[in-house]
């Protein structure tokens, strides 16, 4: 390892600690981070990583157990060699032959799990069918190592290996040239080190950290707003392009987008408030879901976006559960998966009557709905066919229909301001459907409302509260979620 002395001459950069060349290249190489995008640009050369030596330039923080890293990745220019090497590594050491696995693209079509299972051992590689990736990610879970990769657009294909390394390791992005006398450049994007939970972190009782992101629909593009060592949730972003509301704790927060700055949102004596709050389609009132009574029921309430000390109760809690979801277009109505006789179902209320009419009716979960914003259909996820699906129906409940059909488990269908898209959340396949629990690698697909196969757009660590409530930008363009990760406690 380098002496602590030069680690103290090398500056952070980013989310990183250092960067450095390894195994003495003749060309130096490089990193430069750009704060507003959050990327980096990276130049290198180096023989090879291969064989018993390795010589790379690399950017790393050392991490102590396991971890998810995950970037998008691009080389810059069509490259001298074709096997030049960019992706993301654990390392044992910083020596040229030290142990490691790693996540590697190269510059054809070959993409693997390169590893050296002792130091100064010949490398191996666990190839996988996944040419020309844009979405990587690199995994580890004890002495397991799994590489993930993707074009943007399709879910992730998988390859592990078993392996020993220390419980603390050089973790980080790569480049090599595969050229002694070749500088290659690449740009890593929408890079995250997540740590995850403990696998004895207990739901509901026990969080980890949050960030607050925005990301591009169609490119993929993300960027981290805020980050909290606690648990954040569910962000709305208003109408007017000001604020994204979140909820934090029991209480909802604005966070102004002009000012990168965070206030609380009064709510009154609502102040045991879920991830279930929801704008009107004008942005001038907003509806909350507060747990009343020592049963905690879950009750809705309506104020102004403002704010107010008295909010206004729409549903009733001795009729059981309401959690809410969804305004109608025209302000009239809310709609709520509720727990009405012994059943969970799609209701609607008249916020002016407040009479409920069940527009579902079955034994099984339905849940997550949502008007389009032309006011013809109400979205929603149901599990009536065994795994966790959207479906969608008229406003009176009539004309059910399922919407999409793969392994995957959808949940809570948001609908663009245009009315043109509609992006969800989907888990995995070994997940119990009737549930959304914290904590998970799910992904985020968009599908245009006119129908068609669902695109991947991010690949996230987290869940339940991620994208529970509509979180479209006022153009159509972006929308805003929580991705998680343990955060160390500001001090």
């Amino acid at each position: 390892m380098l002496p602590s002395m030069l680690f103290a001459q090398l500056e952070p950069i980013g989310i990183f600690d250092h960067h450095q060349d390894v195994g003495n290249p003749k060309l130096k190489g490089s990193v430069t981070y750009n704060a507003k995008d959050q990327s980096y640009e990276m130049t290198g050369a180096g023989i090879n990583m291969w064989a018993t030596t390795d010589q790379f330039h690399f950017l790393w923080k050392k991490i102590k157990g396991d971890f998810i890293m995950q970037a998008t990745i691009e080389f810059v220019g069509k490259g001298a060699v074709d096997h030049r090497k960019i992706g993301i590594i654990a390392r044992e050491k910083l020596t040229a032959t030290s142990r490691y696995a790693d996540a590697c693209v190269h510059g054809d079509i070959l993409t693997s799990l390169q590893f050296r299972p002792k130091d100064s051992v010949a490398t191996e590689q666990v190839e996988m069918f996944s040419y020309h990736p844009t979405e990587i990610q690199f995994q580890r879970t004890g002495n397991t190592f799994t590489f993930s990769a993707a074009t943007f657009g399709e879910n992730y294909k998988s390859v592990s290996k078993e392996m020993e390394l220390s419980e603390e390791a050089f973790v980080g992005l790569f480049i090599c040239s595969h050229a002694e006398d070749v500088m290659e450049k690449a740009i890593f994007r929408n890079v995250r080190i997540t740590i995850p939970a403990d696998k004895d972190f207990r739901p509901y009782r026990d969080y980890i950290g949050s960030h607050l992101e925005v990301m591009d629909v169609q490119t993929g593009l993300r960027k981290i707003l805020y980050s909290e060592p606690i648990s954040l949730q569910a962000p709305n972003w208003t109408p007017d392009n000001k604020f994204l509301i979140y909820n934090a704790e029991g209480l909802l927060y604005n966070y102004n987008l002009a000012t990168n700055t965070v206030t609380k949102l009064n709510t009154g004596f609502a102040n045991q408030n879920n991830n279930d709050h929801v704008l009107s389609f004008d942005g001038k009132q907003m509806a909350i879901s507060h747990h009343v009574g020592e049963a905690r029921t879950s009750t809705i309430f309506t104020l102004p976006v403002t704010g107010s000390d008295n909010p206004v109760k729409i549903t009733d809690e001795k009729n059981g559960h309401s959690y809410l979801h969804s305004w109608s277009p025209d302000g009239k109505r809310l709609i709520f998966t509720g727990n009405r006789n012994k059943e969970w179902n799609i209701i609607a209320i008249d916020i002016a009557t407040k009479k409920e009419t069940i527009l579902t009716e079955n034994a099984t979960l339905d849940d997550g709905p949502e008007y389009t914003p032309d006011g013809k259909f109400i979205y929603f996820n149901s599990v009536r066919t065994g795994t966790m699906k959207l479906w969608r129906m008229k406003p009176d409940g009539s004309n059910e229909e399922q919407v999409t059909f793969d392994e995957y488990n959808d949940w809570f269908p948001h609908f663009s301001p245009d009315g043109k898209w509609m992006v969800f959340l989907s888990f995995p396949k070994d997940i119990n459907p009737t549930e959304h629990p914290f904590y998970k690698q799910v992904y985020l697909r968009l599908m245009p409302t006119s129908g068609g196969i669902p695109k991947t757009i991010a690949y996230i660590y987290g869940g339940q509260g991620t994208i529970n409530v509509p979180s479209w930008s006022p153009d159509s363009k972006k929308i805003a979620f929580i991705s998680n990760t343990k955060l160390e406690v500001k001090k």
